[in-house]
Protein backbone atom coordinates (compact mmCIF):
# COMPACT_ATOMS: atom_id res chain seq x y z
CA UNK A 1 0.00 0.00 0.00
CA UNK A 2 1.05 3.39 -0.68
CA UNK A 3 1.59 6.00 1.93
CA UNK A 4 -0.50 9.11 2.04
CA UNK A 5 0.50 12.07 0.57
CA UNK A 6 -0.79 15.46 1.42
CA UNK A 7 0.62 18.93 -0.53
CA UNK A 8 0.92 22.10 1.16
CA UNK A 9 0.24 24.98 -1.74
CA UNK A 10 1.11 28.85 -0.90
CA UNK A 11 0.32 31.29 -4.38
CA UNK A 12 -2.52 29.16 -5.47
CA UNK A 13 -4.64 32.03 -6.79
CA UNK A 14 -2.20 32.40 -10.06
CA UNK A 15 -1.72 31.53 -13.32
CA UNK A 16 0.91 28.57 -12.18
CA UNK A 17 -1.06 28.25 -8.92
CA UNK A 18 -3.98 27.17 -11.03
CA UNK A 19 -2.25 24.46 -13.26
CA UNK A 20 -0.59 23.27 -10.65
CA UNK A 21 -3.54 22.47 -8.18
CA UNK A 22 -5.38 21.08 -11.07
CA UNK A 23 -2.46 18.50 -11.48
CA UNK A 24 -2.69 17.80 -8.02
CA UNK A 25 -6.47 16.92 -7.68
CA UNK A 26 -5.71 14.65 -10.87
CA UNK A 27 -2.83 12.80 -9.65
CA UNK A 28 -2.89 9.53 -7.71
CA UNK A 29 0.06 9.99 -5.72
CA UNK A 30 -1.66 13.05 -3.73
CA UNK A 31 -4.24 12.13 -1.31
CA UNK A 32 -5.10 15.61 -0.17
CA UNK A 33 -4.66 19.10 -0.58
CA UNK A 34 -3.91 22.26 1.38
CA UNK A 35 -3.93 25.95 0.29
CA UNK A 36 -3.13 28.98 2.10
CA UNK A 37 -4.68 32.17 1.28
CA UNK A 38 -5.93 35.74 2.18
CA UNK A 39 -9.20 34.57 0.99
CA UNK A 40 -11.19 31.55 -0.36
CA UNK A 41 -11.02 30.30 -3.86
CA UNK A 42 -14.31 29.15 -5.20
CA UNK A 43 -13.08 28.52 -8.55
CA UNK A 44 -10.46 25.98 -6.71
CA UNK A 45 -13.16 25.09 -4.47
CA UNK A 46 -15.00 24.03 -7.82
CA UNK A 47 -12.23 22.08 -9.50
CA UNK A 48 -11.52 20.33 -6.50
CA UNK A 49 -14.84 18.68 -6.04
CA UNK A 50 -14.80 18.12 -9.49
CA UNK A 51 -12.28 15.91 -9.38
CA UNK A 52 -13.24 14.12 -6.36
CA UNK A 53 -10.32 15.05 -3.94
CA UNK A 54 -9.93 16.31 -0.50
CA UNK A 55 -9.32 20.33 -0.76
CA UNK A 56 -8.80 22.24 2.75
CA UNK A 57 -8.61 25.83 2.47
CA UNK A 58 -6.29 27.19 5.42
CA UNK A 59 -7.40 31.05 5.42
CA UNK A 60 -5.06 33.97 6.12
CA UNK A 61 -6.75 37.31 6.08
CA UNK A 62 -3.53 39.34 7.02
CA UNK A 63 -0.81 38.05 5.06
CA UNK A 64 1.98 38.81 6.60
CA UNK A 65 5.29 36.69 7.45
CA UNK A 66 4.20 35.74 11.29
CA UNK A 67 0.38 35.04 10.30
CA UNK A 68 2.04 32.62 7.36
CA UNK A 69 4.46 31.04 8.99
CA UNK A 70 1.83 30.29 12.23
CA UNK A 71 -1.06 29.08 9.75
CA UNK A 72 1.59 26.78 7.83
CA UNK A 73 2.44 25.04 11.02
CA UNK A 74 -0.89 24.56 12.10
CA UNK A 75 -1.92 23.11 8.84
CA UNK A 76 0.70 20.47 9.01
CA UNK A 77 0.77 19.90 12.37
CA UNK A 78 -2.09 16.71 12.51
CA UNK A 79 -1.19 15.20 9.23
CA UNK A 80 0.12 12.31 9.11
CA UNK A 81 2.18 10.32 5.87
CA UNK A 82 4.34 12.39 3.57
CA UNK A 83 3.77 15.90 3.38
CA UNK A 84 5.10 17.81 0.29
CA UNK A 85 5.17 21.94 0.39
CA UNK A 86 4.60 23.94 -2.97
CA UNK A 87 5.27 27.59 -3.78
CA UNK A 88 4.39 29.60 -6.14
CA UNK A 89 3.78 32.87 -4.98
CA UNK A 90 5.04 35.82 -6.43
CA UNK A 91 3.78 39.78 -7.61
CA UNK A 92 3.40 38.84 -11.31
CA UNK A 93 3.31 41.75 -13.82
CA UNK A 94 2.92 44.33 -11.14
CA UNK A 95 6.80 44.62 -10.05
CA UNK A 96 7.68 47.72 -12.25
CA UNK A 97 5.46 49.46 -10.22
CA UNK A 98 6.76 48.39 -6.84
CA UNK A 99 9.22 49.59 -4.65
CA UNK A 100 12.10 47.25 -4.09
CA UNK A 101 10.58 46.73 -0.27
CA UNK A 102 7.42 46.41 -1.63
CA UNK A 103 8.35 43.51 -3.72
CA UNK A 104 10.76 41.83 -1.13
CA UNK A 105 7.66 42.06 1.15
CA UNK A 106 5.62 39.60 -0.76
CA UNK A 107 8.41 37.42 -2.79
CA UNK A 108 11.30 37.31 0.02
CA UNK A 109 9.72 37.91 3.44
CA UNK A 110 6.21 35.88 2.49
CA UNK A 111 8.16 32.98 0.97
CA UNK A 112 10.73 32.87 3.83
CA UNK A 113 7.81 32.73 6.17
CA UNK A 114 6.33 29.77 4.71
CA UNK A 115 9.16 27.90 4.41
CA UNK A 116 10.18 28.32 7.64
CA UNK A 117 6.84 26.96 8.64
CA UNK A 118 7.33 24.16 6.74
CA UNK A 119 10.39 23.48 8.94
CA UNK A 120 9.09 24.12 11.85
CA UNK A 121 6.33 21.95 11.53
CA UNK A 122 8.73 19.13 11.52
CA UNK A 123 6.18 17.53 9.29
CA UNK A 124 7.95 18.35 5.38
CA UNK A 125 11.29 17.81 4.40
CA UNK A 126 10.83 18.87 1.06
CA UNK A 127 9.68 22.06 -0.79
CA UNK A 128 8.98 22.51 -4.65
CA UNK A 129 9.76 26.45 -4.79
CA UNK A 130 9.10 29.16 -8.26
CA UNK A 131 11.75 31.50 -8.96
CA UNK A 132 12.83 32.61 -12.24
CA UNK A 133 14.81 32.32 -15.04
CA UNK A 134 18.44 35.03 -14.18
CA UNK A 135 17.65 34.96 -10.04
CA UNK A 136 20.45 36.52 -8.85
CA UNK A 137 21.05 37.97 -5.52
CA UNK A 138 24.17 39.91 -6.58
CA UNK A 139 22.26 41.67 -9.13
CA UNK A 140 22.11 45.62 -8.86
CA UNK A 141 18.94 46.56 -6.83
CA UNK A 142 18.65 49.59 -9.28
CA UNK A 143 16.50 50.52 -11.79
CA UNK A 144 12.94 49.16 -12.74
CA UNK A 145 11.65 45.85 -11.15
CA UNK A 146 10.07 44.64 -14.60
CA UNK A 147 10.43 41.12 -15.05
CA UNK A 148 14.16 39.96 -16.52
CA UNK A 149 15.07 43.32 -15.58
CA UNK A 150 18.54 43.39 -12.46
CA UNK A 151 16.31 44.76 -10.09
CA UNK A 152 13.53 41.63 -10.24
CA UNK A 153 16.47 39.29 -10.74
CA UNK A 154 18.28 40.40 -7.33
CA UNK A 155 14.50 39.86 -5.71
CA UNK A 156 13.97 36.23 -6.92
CA UNK A 157 17.79 35.41 -6.07
CA UNK A 158 17.11 37.14 -1.98
CA UNK A 159 13.75 34.55 -2.15
CA UNK A 160 15.83 31.40 -3.30
CA UNK A 161 18.71 32.19 -0.51
CA UNK A 162 16.03 33.08 2.24
CA UNK A 163 14.07 29.72 1.61
CA UNK A 164 17.28 27.89 1.30
CA UNK A 165 18.35 29.21 4.52
CA UNK A 166 15.12 28.48 6.14
CA UNK A 167 13.01 26.03 4.99
CA UNK A 168 13.12 22.19 4.73
CA UNK A 169 16.05 20.53 4.46
CA UNK A 170 15.45 19.82 0.60
CA UNK A 171 14.30 22.71 -1.34
CA UNK A 172 13.68 22.15 -5.52
CA UNK A 173 14.16 25.91 -7.26
CA UNK A 174 12.44 25.67 -10.71
CA UNK A 175 13.41 28.65 -12.99
CA UNK A 176 10.88 29.33 -15.63
CA UNK A 177 11.61 31.51 -18.31
CA UNK A 178 8.65 33.08 -20.14
CA UNK A 179 5.45 31.07 -18.97
CA UNK A 180 3.08 30.39 -21.97
CA UNK A 181 -0.36 30.54 -20.39
CA UNK A 182 0.42 33.00 -17.54
CA UNK A 183 -2.03 35.83 -17.25
CA UNK A 184 0.97 38.30 -17.26
CA UNK A 185 2.72 37.18 -20.42
CA UNK A 186 0.82 39.56 -23.42
CA UNK A 187 -0.70 37.65 -26.08
CA UNK A 188 1.75 38.43 -28.72
CA UNK A 189 5.49 37.16 -26.96
CA UNK A 190 3.25 34.28 -26.33
CA UNK A 191 2.39 33.47 -30.42
CA UNK A 192 6.38 34.97 -31.53
CA UNK A 193 8.51 33.21 -29.06
CA UNK A 194 8.42 29.23 -29.72
CA UNK A 195 8.55 30.48 -33.43
CA UNK A 196 12.64 31.49 -32.18
CA UNK A 197 12.76 28.77 -29.94
CA UNK A 198 16.22 27.12 -32.04
CA UNK A 199 17.37 30.65 -31.45
CA UNK A 200 16.85 30.58 -27.65
CA UNK A 201 19.51 29.32 -25.15
CA UNK A 202 18.03 26.06 -23.22
CA UNK A 203 17.51 27.12 -20.08
CA UNK A 204 15.54 30.45 -21.27
CA UNK A 205 13.49 28.67 -23.58
CA UNK A 206 9.44 29.32 -23.01
CA UNK A 207 7.36 27.34 -20.96
CA UNK A 208 4.06 26.29 -20.26
CA UNK A 209 1.86 26.47 -16.92
CA UNK A 210 0.88 22.97 -17.13
CA UNK A 211 5.02 22.33 -17.76
CA UNK A 212 5.94 23.84 -14.44
CA UNK A 213 3.23 22.34 -12.83
CA UNK A 214 3.88 18.74 -13.70
CA UNK A 215 7.75 19.17 -13.14
CA UNK A 216 7.37 20.65 -9.37
CA UNK A 217 5.01 17.64 -8.84
CA UNK A 218 7.31 15.27 -10.18
CA UNK A 219 10.31 16.77 -7.97
CA UNK A 220 8.20 15.90 -4.94
CA UNK A 221 6.92 12.53 -6.04
CA UNK A 222 10.76 11.08 -6.26
CA UNK A 223 12.02 12.44 -3.12
CA UNK A 224 15.02 14.22 -4.24
CA UNK A 225 18.38 13.64 -1.88
CA UNK A 226 19.76 16.58 -2.67
CA UNK A 227 18.58 20.81 -3.32
CA UNK A 228 18.82 21.41 -6.66
CA UNK A 229 18.04 24.55 -9.52
CA UNK A 230 15.64 23.47 -12.31
CA UNK A 231 15.64 25.44 -15.87
CA UNK A 232 13.78 24.61 -18.95
CA UNK A 233 15.97 21.08 -19.72
CA UNK A 234 15.92 19.55 -16.52
CA UNK A 235 12.19 20.42 -15.97
CA UNK A 236 11.65 18.71 -19.30
CA UNK A 237 13.76 15.31 -17.57
CA UNK A 238 11.47 15.64 -14.74
CA UNK A 239 8.40 15.22 -16.94
CA UNK A 240 9.71 12.84 -18.99
CA UNK A 241 10.89 10.50 -15.36
CA UNK A 242 7.33 10.93 -14.47
CA UNK A 243 5.50 9.47 -17.79
CA UNK A 244 4.39 6.13 -17.29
Amino acid sequence: MSRKRTAIVLGGSGSVGAALLRELFHDDGFDAVITLSRRSLPEVVAMARTAGRSLEEKLVPEMNPAALAAATIDAARDLDGDVEGFSVLGVGAGTAKLTLEEHRAVDVALNEAFARGLRDSGKVRHLAFMSAAGADPTAKPSGSGAAGMSRYNRVKGESEEAVRASGPAIVSVFRPAMIIGSQHTPWLLEKTLPLFSFLTPAKYKSIRVEQIARAMIAAAKHHPATSATYHYPEMMALIASGQP
